[in-house]
């Protein structure tokens, strides 16, 4: 099975292929809501998409994304690029394998 999230205009936003349990569900789905409104600029929305991803599911495969996003999504509200060192830092300590963490490598860097 596949789970797309679309926009109104039929844009994909988020894809999960294969089975997925019932556990990644919403996880998955809060995911896909968030990076809607951060593909939309609403940084706002997204982000409660992802707060509640990393406060309530963050043992699901989809919590080290939403870390990456929220602080991409604090990077684009704010400007302050120390907000995307936090996220790296975030997911080094929790997720060192994730490939998210490695995206967020050279942000390590900032001071």
């Amino acid at each position: 099975p596949t789970l797309l999230i679309l926009d109104q205009e039929g844009n994909e936003h988020h894809r999960t292929v294969g089975f997925m349990s019932a556990e990644e569900l919403i996880p998955s789905l809060l995911l896909g809501i968030g990076n809607l409104h951060f593909n939309g600029n609403d940084f706002k929305k997204a982000l409660s998409s992802y707060e509640k991803i990393i406060s309530d599911f963050s043992e699901s495969d989809s919590a080290p994304e939403a870390i990456f996003q929220k602080g991409v999504s604090l990077y684009k509200s704010t400007n302050d690029p120390k907000l995307l060192k936090k996220a790296y830092e975030h997911l080094q300590d929790k997720y060192p394998v994730s490939q998210w963490t490695k995206r967020a490598y050279p942000y390590r860097l900032i001071q």
